[in-house]
């Protein structure tokens, strides 16, 4: 494989001229570069006028390597043909190296230019390219190409260093000018250009406005090595020359080469998907083009507050505070996720401020996140399931944003939420999270180690006021209906959570689970969107007939055909015999929301039922109420309507995650309307109204 390196443009404040006198004292050798060991002139020419001057050295350098190398190569020095063309007229100094040693098995390439910088003529750039290619050698291929490109990369790190020694050392000598080349005054013919050596003009690469600066780099994206300049630019520059649309700002493409360890193919890989998500979904708009709804702003417990030591902006989010379920059966995933996604687009936004305002490169952000109030009700597993998903986007798309991550006042129930989510978190963000239990956070090592303490906010007890929502629950009220949720378009993601079904009398809704190890756990969350239903467990060693859509209800009401309603118990089966009931029937009022877990005994098919309820006056009373009697000549009176989630977890997963929801003591229950539990011998559930 071909190695390349591309440098950034290094710009030295001084003219052209002086350069070129500093760069010439460090043949025939340089004491700061000591492998460099002798170099003598093979060629010399110049033109007529002395305009241009060409001069071919042949270098002696030494092996910098491993003493099993040199015996095996039998060479103690190589050698570089190392070619300047220097041109005063246009000052410019071109110079190309090739190896001459091994050159049957390795290809040495490098090019490198000094010009006049385009905006200041009294300023000097430099540029450098090259390229190495180990065909064979002795079958350590991989292992010289690695010596090679450290020995390089050490030998870049000093080519600044020498120009700056060599432009003191004339300082020293009182040399501080050297005059601009002029034409003689009656110039002789001159040779043709075609007389010397032309191998470049112009300069290197792309126009001067798409090329990074190496003091650039240093301050606005921090100190990389040349090697990861290198892999910034050349990833830079392919994607100035192919990506066709807006081209990320550096910041944000050196944060996708972080993520892969500086690997350019992989880096490319993932910058590439991202943008076109980004383009997809019209990301870059969403700061100015997404409205946040009322919801959010009374019941997300999360906000920017000032930033931490080292300058980064600070998001501070009250976890425990959150109603997460709420959030989600109010506002769908979509809302949810877009909120999460302007939160990271104001955190690149913040990170660019702060690195104006501190002066010096600021990539990424603090995030304080406060449990104090976490529960197994932030446990719920659509709701988990919605933060997996959103945790993938932002992984995918916001790398290496994550400066560090402080977990406060962590209950015990936090390992269960760590252990559902950590294996969706990369190693690297892993790694830069901090949990303090209870108040650890106050002692040393704690809060102050990373926030200042006139910042500290006052639910924390600081002094500083923080303007973020208390939070609360969600009413009701403002939960979507079954129709909205399943209509909805998440054009972000590419499937919903819940599921819709009717329920009419005489026609029961029922879900097939087929369980192939016993005492693995199934577990639901429904609400009663209209009407009461029955709900009922069933096991069968039988396998049900095909689920049947029910056309014509029992009651002898057409239904549309469109209509959810599945039917799996055959009616010739017999209760006790075929099939039988493993929980005791869990009757539903309108407009609860059930969450239980049932732990399966045997093996086979289970059947989650949802049945339609007769209210209490129907079937008491032998005399039917007035209005019973005219709801009866409706269809819509004996149809219910449910939506459910169901998932089956192994059983040590379960226990490990999520212990019996009937032990579930929710931190809202003084906001909350009412809870109640209803709990049988092998399942739970919560029941909320």
């Amino acid at each position: 494989m071909v190695q390349q390196y591309q440098s950034p443009v290094r710009v030295y404040k001084h003219p052209f001229e002086l350069i070129m006198a500093a760069y010439v004292r460090r043949f025939p050798n340089c004491p700061l570069i000591p492998i460099f060991v002798d170099s003598e002139v093979v060629k010399e020419e110049h033109s007529d006028d002395g305009a241009t001057v060409f001069i071919e050295r042949r270098c002696k350098v030494e092996a910098d390597a491993p003493r099993l190398f040199k015996r095996m190569a039998g060479v103690d020095y190589l050698y570089f043909i190392h070619k300047n063309t220097l041109d005063r007229r246009e000052r410019a100094l071109h110079i190309e190296v090739v190896n001459e040693t091994f050159s049957n098995r390795v290809i040495v390439h490098e090019i490198c230019n000094y010009t006049v910088h385009p905006e200041n003529e009294e300023w000097t750039c430099f540029e450098q390219t090259a390229s190495l290619d180990i065909k064979s050698f002795f079958g350590f291929e991989n292992a010289a190409e690695k010596l090679a490109m450290k020995q390089y990369a050490n030998s870049i790190k000093k080519g600044k260093e020498i120009i700056e020694y060599y432009l003191k050392e004339l300082e020293d000598e009182g040399v501080t000018h050297v005059p601009r080349w002029s034409p003689p005054q009656a110039p002789p013919p001159t040779a043709s250009p075609t007389d010397l050596p032309q191998t470049f003009w112009p300069c290197l690469g792309l126009p001067w406005a798409d090329k990074l600066d190496a003091d650039y780099i240093r301050r606005y994206l921090g100190d990389l090595t040349p090697l990861q300049e290198s892999c910034l630019i050349r990833l830079r520059q392919w994607l100035q020359e192919t990506h066709k649309g807006k081209i990320p700002k550096d910041q944000h493409v050196l944060r996708f080469l972080r993520a892969r360890d500086f690997n350019l193919e992989k880096a490319r890989e993932i910058l590439c998907q991202s943008l076109s998500w980004r383009k997809q979904h019209q990301v870059d708009f969403l700061l100015d083009s997404w409205e946040r709804p009322q919801l959010l702003h009374d019941y997300y417990t999360g906000g920017w507050h000032h930033h931490d030591r080292d300058g980064r902006p600070l998001y501070i989010l009250r976890l425990g505070q959150m109603d997460t379920k709420g959030l989600v059966r109010a506002l769908g995933e979509e809302s949810l996720l877009r909120q999460v996604l302007s939160i990271n687009e104001e955190g690149l936004r913040r990170c660019e401020e702060n690195t104006r305002v501190f002066g010096r490169p600021i990539s990424c952000w603090t995030c304080l996140v406060d449990l104090e109030g976490l529960n197994m009700r932030h446990l719920w597993r659509p709701g988990v399931k919605a933060l997996l998903r959103i945790i993938e986007v932002v992984e995918a798309n916001y790398p290496e944003t994550l400066g560090c991550l402080l977990i406060l006042r962590a209950p015990r129930v936090f390992p269960v939420l760590w252990t559902l989510v950590s294996p969706f978190i990369d190693e690297n963000t892993r790694k830069k999270f901090l949990v303090y239990a209870a108040n650890d956070y106050q002692g040393p090592g704690g809060l102050v180690d990373y926030i200042d303490r006139e910042v500290i906010p006052d639910f924390l007890g600081g002094d500083c006021l923080c303007e973020i929502p208390e939070g609360g629950m969600v009413p009701k009220s403002l939960y979507r209906t079954a129709e909205a949720l399943e209509s909805e378009e998440l054009r972000l993601w590419t499937d919903t959570i819940y599921k819709t079904a009717s329920v009419f009398k005489g026609a029961p809704h029922e879900l097939l689970i087929e369980i192939s190890e016993p005492s693995s756990v199934i577990t639901w969350d429904f609400d009663v969107c209209k009407g009461d239903v029955i709900f009922n467990i069933y096991h069968s060693r039988r396998a049900p007939q095909p689920p049947k859509r029910d056309v014509q209800g029992a009651h002898g009401s057409i239904v549309s055909p469109a209509t959810n309603n599945m039917q799996l118990i055959d009616r010739s089966w017999i209760l006790g015999q075929d099939y039988s009931m493993v929980e005791t029937a869990l009757t539903c009022k309108e407009g609860e929301s059930v969450q239980g877990s049932h732990v399966t005994r045997w093996p086979g098919f289970y059947i989650l039922q949802w049945r339609f309820h007769c209210s209490p006056a129907c079937s008491t009373s032998s005399l039917p109420r007035v209005d019973d009697v005219l709801a009866s000549l409706q269809v819509s009176s004996h149809k219910c309507k449910v939506m459910f989630y169901t998932e089956v977890l192994g059983s040590e997963d379960f226990r490990g995650s999520m212990t019996s929801l009937e032990s579930s003591h929710s931190g809202f229950s003084q906001l909350s309307a009412a809870t109640t539990t209803s709990s049988q011998s092998q399942s739970s559930s919560t029941v909320s109204r």
